[in-house]
């Protein structure tokens, strides 16, 4: 599966946006939220990394990290579990200098001793809230031959509506960029700007030793931020690039963004868009195929593996083991691995998270624009 032929380790920032989706990290982080049926989003990030052939891929979790170790294992299914590199997983106080960090500075600045002793020239960090296949080895390239000292993803967009919620930004900033050419000269935190923007994908292409530089220096400030406190005073004497992403991604900003993005997914134009080309690796669960019982009547919907429906599903993501009684009626929803709907409920608008049992004969219904959550275990 993998090549190791790209002069760069990868680090994964897990926690990153957790504040802007509560309900979904009461028992896991950002990273490992399930998306788009049978995938955690921090399978989108670590599958196009190893497709590009970096083999190195560091993750500095924070909290609520057992869900993400279960999922990830040793790597094996990313072809990362190597005696040299591989996945390497840093759990808070795993280490004398590995504590709980605020920001990015205070995360790199606890493995600086192990920056220092990998091989790889380059450093490619990314958060874990975009969906997204992404060619890391296109957009290293272009880091090179511009000669950049930092190269920052970005695409542009409107500023997504949960992004600006008042009580999230005083946790986890956003920003956006102002360009001269392909040149950062300014960088904007938490902009309230209407229209299209030039958002950051927080995607980061920089040299190693740079890094380590800029890190320590930062850290013994006491500084926490690495674009706000780090790069944005040196915009005028680094020279920090700007790389365009046309492609599709699915930006998860709010519940509201997370249902959006799920159910965008059943339009087959975006599905081929964001799983065309190299392949999205993740946990295999040896399970048997769908199975629809006679009777049952589905429309529009992206089932996993199984899944056992009798009743009526329509516009639906279904993840793994999901089970739908017999009369029950089951539209625009997204249910999560192990849902029980039994027999003659009616579900719509519905998020449910895994194992949630909603009961016979029960209505549950949110709308468009507000959905119902049902927590894990949960029984309705």
């Amino acid at each position: 599966m993998v090549k190791s032929n790209l002069n760069a380790l990868g680090i994964i920032f897990p926690n990153s946006y957790d504040n802007m989706v509560p309900e979904l990290v009461s028992y896991r982080l950002m990273a490992s939220i399930p998306f788009a049926s049978r995938y955690r989003l921090v399978d989108f990030y670590l599958s196009s990394m190893v497709n590009c052939g970096i083999s190195n891929v560091s993750m500095l979790v924070r909290n609520n990290y057992h869900s993400l170790m279960d999922h990830l294992g040793s790597g094996r299914e990313w072809d990362l579990a190597r005696k040299n590199g591989g996945l390497n997983i840093f759990p808070p106080y795993s280490e004398k200098t590995v504590k709980i960090y605020n920001g990015k500075v205070e995360g790199l600045a606890s493995i600086l001793n192990f920056l220092k002793s990998q091989k790889e020239k380059y450093v490619i960090m990314t958060d874990a809230n975009i969906a997204v296949n992404f060619d890391f080895k296109a957009m290293l390239k272009k880091h090179i031959e511009s000669g950049a000292d930092v190269t920052i993803a970005y695409a542009e967009e409107e500023i997504p509506e949960g992004m600006m919620d008042s009580h999230i930004v005083a946790k986890d900033l956003y920003y956006t960029f102002t360009l001269e050419g392909t040149r950062i000269k300014r960088i904007y935190v938490n902009s309230k700007e209407k229209g299209v923007q030039n958002v950051s994908m927080n995607i980061h292409i920089i040299d190693k030793q740079l890094l380590i530089d800029l890190i320590s220096g930062a850290f013994v400030r006491g500084y926490t931020y690495f674009d706000r406190d780090v790069l944005m005073p040196y915009l005028n004497k680094l020279d920090i690039q700007a790389y365009k992403y046309d492609g599709y991604f699915a930006r998860i900003s709010s519940m509201k963004s997370y249902f959006e993005e799920n159910m965008k997914l059943l339009d087959e134009k975006n599905l081929d868009e964001l799983f065309a080309g190299n392949s999205i690796y993740t946990k295999i669960r040896d399970d048997n195929p769908t199975r629809y019982i006679e009777g049952a009547k589905v429309k529009n919907t992206m089932a996993a593996d199984g899944c056992v429906i009798e009743g009526e599903v329509e516009n639906c993501v279904l993840f793994r083991g999901v089970k739908i009684g017999k009369g029950a009626k089951v539209k625009n929803s997204v249910l999560m691995q192990d849902t029980v709907v039994e027999a003659n409920a009616d579900v719509e608008y519905v998020i449910a998270d895994k194992n949630a049992v909603i009961s016979e004969g029960k209505v549950v219904k949110g709308t468009d624009t507000l959905q119902v959550f049902v927590a894990k275990h949960q029984t309705v």
